[in-house]
């Protein structure tokens, strides 16, 4: 058995546990996912997972946790997902609409809050976000701007599709126009259109 079914033939087995968990009950959810992270990790160390809300089918998310060199066994593993009536299976973070407020240890970022400028330097889009509060060095702040990248542009665009990002301090000084992070996807997709476009031109 390879990994993949071993993986799933473990999801299956418990799949009334996975879709039925209540997040109030934090004890038993909190070992329950520990016990799926650890099945996860025996296919690649660095894949992650998130649940969607519970509904009459709940997303299931393979993430590599923006770690590149994960991103085949994110591919791999979806790829051999099972067919369940109740569930959907994503491979990568996805966008989302609205981009979901985010806290970690304490910490809560209101996307509506945070503001971007996006970099053209002719060949890959690049960008500056703009997060309440951050200072060099903050390492939650950071994972919950590149955890609200992901909610805007999703979790494969912005590791594929992204050259320079650089997390600053709302009150640094930058030449670039700044816009509300929301407004994102769609600045986001029309300079990658147009630099795609300019890259696959004939010289």
């Amino acid at each position: 058995m390879n990994t993949h079914d071993g993986f799933w033939n473990w999801v299956i087995e418990h799949e009334a546990e996975l879709f039925e968990f209540d997040p109030k009950r934090v004890i038993e959810r909190e070992n329950l996912f520990d016990r799926l992270a650890t099945e996860l990790h025996k296919v690649h160390r660095d894949l992650a997972f998130e649940f969607g809300p519970r509904g009459p089918r709940r997303e299931f998310v393979i993430s590599a946790a923006g770690i590149k060199e994960a991103f085949p066994a994110v591919i791999g593993l979806a790829h051999a997902a099972p067919g369940l009536e109740r569930r959907q299976f994503t491979a990568f973070r996805p966008r989302r609409t609205p981009i979901n407020v985010v806290e970690i240890e304490g910490k809560r970022i209101d996307p509506r809050d945070v503001q971007f400028s996006l970099v053209d330097n002719g060949k890959v889009a690049g960008l500056y976000l703009f997060i309440p509060g951050y200072r060099d060095g903050d390492v939650d702040l950071k994972q919950i701007g590149y955890l609200l990248l992901d909610g805007a542009l999703g979790e494969y665009d912005v590791e594929t599709r992204l050259g320079l990002i650089k997390m600053l301090s709302p009150d640094t000084r930058t030449e670039e126009n700044r816009s509300p992070l929301p407004d994102l996807p769609t600045l986001f997709d029309q300079l990658v259109t147009r630099l795609e476009g300019r890259l696959g031109s004939p010289s």
